[in-house]
């Protein structure tokens, strides 16, 4: 995946890559670059992600630009010639400018025949709705990754599973939810302090991982492959997230790649200045054996 601080969209490409918050100049770029195997459509996403809402454009070499955007239940599609002229567009919809598609020849677009999901069992949507809130609390899942979990959840219990139709409407319902609530935070959230730190943690040489496996010992088996030549590392796992998300304190995990408990204990206070740095706080008594706890206001933006 690509980061380029810019429009607040994740763009992905038939080819297979996404980008993340690319500049308008990077977007055209690749609207102007479409039209070869393999390379003929991008589909841009707001960050963070809402239900029914995106762009695409499908452009072969020798034909038009067929470009779409979706809002709820419309979709319109219109076909353009100059690649510019999509990429202004396009560019217009990230940005959310007001009249972004005026002037275009827009026309409905026919997405097939959908039937609405039918209710699941009550009990079967009160533990699966239990599990996203928890999920969605942590803040690094996607709303597809949220699907998969609420399909998988119930497999192999006393209760019915949802289906992926069921599970979709849950998910979207609770995401909408959670974005709503989170237009109401103002200013930089402790987890984007915490973002900024680890940031500047690999700018200095020190693998720095968030949300990083499912456990500590897995942590620590798999962080060494992350960034060969690193100096050392610090990391948190997905029940440390928990952890934060539930209000006990963020666990960090950190070291060097020497086995030396000086190594580790010099990462230790690197790790601990960094969060300082942001005006984040920990606690920790310099042991390279304890784990640094910072306390956080776990207020995690959505973003996928």
């Amino acid at each position: 995946m690509e980061i380029d601080e810019g429009l607040a969209v994740e763009v992905e490409a038939e080819n297979g890559r996404t980008y993340t918050r690319v500049t308008a100049e990077r977007l055209r770029e690749l609207v102007l670059g479409l039209g070869g195997p393999g390379d003929r459509w991008l589909v841009l996403q707001r960050i963070p992600d809402l239900p029914d809402v995106f762009a695409q454009v499908w452009h072969e070499s020798g034909g038009n630009y067929h470009l779409e955007h979706r809002l709820g239940a419309r979709l319109l599609g219109a076909e353009l010639s100059d690649a510019g002229r999509v990429a202004d567009l396009m560019t217009g919809w990230a940005r959310q400018e007001p009249d972004w598609d005026a002037g275009v020849a827009w026309t409905p677009v026919e997405p097939g025949p959908g039937k609405d999901a039918p209710e699941p069992p009550r009990k079967s949507a009160d533990v699966v709705e239990e599990l996203l809130r928890q999920r969605l609390h942590c803040g690094y899942d996607t709303r597809a990754e949220l699907v998969e979990t609420a399909v998988d959840h119930l497999v192999g219990s006393e209760l019915e599973p949802l289906t992926r139709a069921q599970a979709r409407a849950l998910v979207d319902r609770l995401w909408a939810a959670r974005i709503a609530e989170q237009r109401t935070w103002q200013g930089v959230t402790d987890p984007e302090r915490l973002t900024r730190a680890f940031l500047a943690l690999e700018a200095a040489g020190i693998t720095a991982r968030e949300n990083f496996t499912c456990c500590r010992g897995c942590g620590l088996s798999e962080i060494g492959a992350e960034r060969p030549g690193a100096r050392g590392f610090v990391f948190f796992h997905q029940q440390s997230t928990e952890s934060a998300a539930a209000g006990h304190g963020l666990p960090l995990y950190y070291g060097g790649f020497d086995g030396s408990a000086d190594t580790t204990a010099a990462v230790g206070r690197e790790v601990a200045a960094a969060l300082h740095a942001e005006g984040l706080s920990t606690t920790w008594d310099g042991s390279p054996d304890r784990a640094i706890v910072a306390p956080l206001d776990w207020r995690k933006r959505l973003m996928g």
